[in-house]
């Protein structure tokens, strides 16, 4: 059942002798919001996205049981998902001399792998090399926000301003002030669910109607708040009460379908770009989206310096485009945005466009994750089912660590993110002992009264943590791919033992049996929450962006991605990829019809 209108059509005639106001590259999370904004500004936008527009609804088919699919969701014969072995022991490019006609990132191993064999990219066609890393690539109209995991988080100065607080790395150039009327617009123009806790080290939103916690969660938060910590329900990225504003999306109707796929809503509940940002834009008329636009240089004009288009090949037959703009917005994703920049060199920017500081690639950081723990709780044994999945989220418990005291052994700090409760398959199923009637009575006793909880861990951004271009390998296109410099520390493999031990505190603290531990550390990359590459800075000799995400090179670029993370914090970033965009993009549409851009 879908309660959305019909999207607007994507097959439009596109100008390229026409001189756009603004040439976005990329159709995410940043890339949407950009054209929300300089269109609802007045601005002529073109939007090129590399993949194709998918009929998502048709994707995802959320409402499909297992058993009406063919392959119970598995995808075709020939198609392989990457295992966290093969990220571990394997070298990159994973998918080279593999005997299987497709090879996808880990994402569609999840489960349901056919939902997203359209959205994640081949890896056969998307090679990377140098270090270990699990890259996950979505090629398509939205990007990653088609498989968004839904957790919604704000910054505060504690991550703004952490080199103040704890004497590491560069303090970002914006404050929390500076940021939250973005995070308002954005929590009132997609919005979100969740409760208002008051705590400084992460602000509450513009909430929505929250997801209600079950009686296993409640028992764990009553037990922390003794230990003057917090647990509050899964602070999402959707629309509880619905969006009077936006007729693409429907409000979230419980529908316990959100965990049958890897991510993402058919009825777009959830906040994704296409119809949270994208459709809303092209309404105005002043947007023209072309996908199937492979990005491979932005375009300097000899005599001025100035970024006066992108070159593209179409993605389907290879020929080669320009599109002209007076104002150049790379939103490709932290990795890509940063490849970009690094292929556009020229004899005024022989080290890459912006990049005259050597930042470009550097300073990457990410969240460290896998480490979590699992407990049962003996009340809920044997207890009539009850509806748990028809929510987009469990609990999140924020950060406790290095606030006011300092952990012995690392800097920063981690969250918990956890669920508990029924779902459509039992959990632990797998680890049941027995068989038959004694198996299943087992299984049925205990599905319920499990409670996991997982820690994702903020990364220190290092200069020597960095990308840069292979020398000699290339993708399908014919255009040089990233090379990954890049490994975690002893500070993240510190901070990885603590949230095992504090995790088995905590549940055994409220009366939880813990029934297993997960200490293994996943490969780097596993989170999906790639940031920093071109850091914004006061200081052109150290940072490649200003505070409005504009390059100290080039005026009139702009990158508005992930890539301009200062630090990683320990919070989910897309609500802050869209606050700064909004910011900065409004910076933009001022100074533009100023003139001085």
């Amino acid at each position: 059942m879908t309660l959305v209108k019909v999207a607007p059509p994507i097959e439009q005639d596109v100008d390229l002798t026409q001189t756009y106001d603004a040439v976005i590259v990329g159709s995410g999370a940043a890339g949407g919001m950009a054209a929300h904004v300089l269109t609802s500004r007045g601005m002529k936008v073109l939007m090129l996205e590399a993949g194709k527009k998918l009929d998502i609804n048709q994707e995802l088919r959320s409402m499909q049981w297992p058993y009406d699919h063919p392959r119970r969701g598995d995808a075709p014969p020939g198609s392989h998902h990457l295992s966290f072995n093969e990220y571990t022991i394997r070298k990159p490019p994973y998918a080279k001399g593999a005997a299987f006609k497709h090879v996808y990132s880990y994402v569609g191993g999840w489960g349901g792998s056919d939902y997203v064999k359209n959205i994640l990219v081949d890896e056969k066609d998307h090679p990377y090399t140098g270090s270990n890393y699990a890259w996950v690539r979505a090629r398509c109209l939205g990007g990653k926000t088609n498989i968004w995991g839904r957790l919604a988080l704000r910054l505060s100065d504690y991550d703004f301003k952490a080199k103040t607080h704890d004497g590491y790395g560069e303090d970002w150039p914006i404050a929390y002030a500076d940021l939250e009327p973005y995070y308002d617009k954005v929590d009132l123009y997609l919005g979100i669910s969740g409760v208002k806790e008051n705590l400084p080290h992460l602000p509450d939103s513009q909430f929505q109607r929250p997801s209600k916690l079950n009686w296993g969660e409640v028992k764990l938060r009553e037990s922390l708040k003794k230990a003057g910590q917090v647990l509050t329900p899964y602070r999402a990225g959707v629309t509880t009460d619905g969006l009077k504003h936006n007729k693409y999306r429907s409000k979230c109707y419980g529908r316990g379908a959100c965990d049958r796929r890897p991510g993402g809503c058919d009825i777009h509940a959830v906040f994704d770009s296409p119809t949270g940002l994208i459709y809303p834009a092209m309404d105005t008329g002043h947007l023209t989206v072309r996908p199937n636009s492979t990005a491979h240089e932005v375009l300097v004009d000899k005599n001025t310096g100035r970024a006066r288009g992108v070159a593209f090949l179409d993605s389907v037959t290879r020929k080669s485009y320009e599109a002209k703009g007076k104002v150049v917005i790379l939103a490709a994703s932290t990795l890509e945005s940063a490849r970009l920049l690094l292929l556009s060199r020229s004899p005024q920017h022989p080290n890459g466009l912006g990049n005259s500081s050597g930042h470009v690639g550097h300073n990457f950081c990410e969240h460290v994750m896998g480490p979590g723990v699992t407990g049962l709780i003996k009340e809920l044994v044997g207890k009539p089912h009850t509806l748990d999945d028809g929510r987009p989220g469990g609990f999140y418990i924020p950060r406790f660590r290095n606030l006011k005291d300092r952990q012995p052994g690392f800097i920063r700090g981690y969250g918990y993110e956890g669920n508990s409760g029924h779902s459509m398959f039992p959990a632990h199923v797998m680890d049941t002992p027995g068989f038959g009637g004694q198996f299943k009575r087992s299984v049925r006793d205990h599905s319920g009264a499990f409670i996991s909880m997982g820690a994702f861990g903020e990364v220190l951004p290092r200069y020597e943590s960095y990308v840069d271009l292979d020398p000699e390998t290339k993708d399908a296109w014919g255009i040089p791919v990233l090379r990954f410099h890049y490994h975690f520390s002893d500070n993240e493999r510190k901070m990885a033992e603590d949230m095992v031990a504090t995790g088995r505190e905590m549940l055994e603290a409220a009366g939880i049996e813990v029934v297993g531990t997960d200490d293994k550390v996943l490969t780097e990359g596993w989170s999906i929450h790639e940031l920093g590459t071109a850091r914004m800075g006061n200081d052109p000799k150290t940072s490649v962006l200003n505070q409005f995400q504009q390059s100290h090179d080039v005026r009139n670029l702009f990158v508005v991605d992930g890539s301009s993370h200062v630090s990683a914090s320990c919070q989910n970033p897309t609500w802050t990829i869209m606050a700064l965009a909004w910011r900065s993009c409004d910076h933009l549409a001022d100074e533009f019809r100023k003139g001085n851009v």
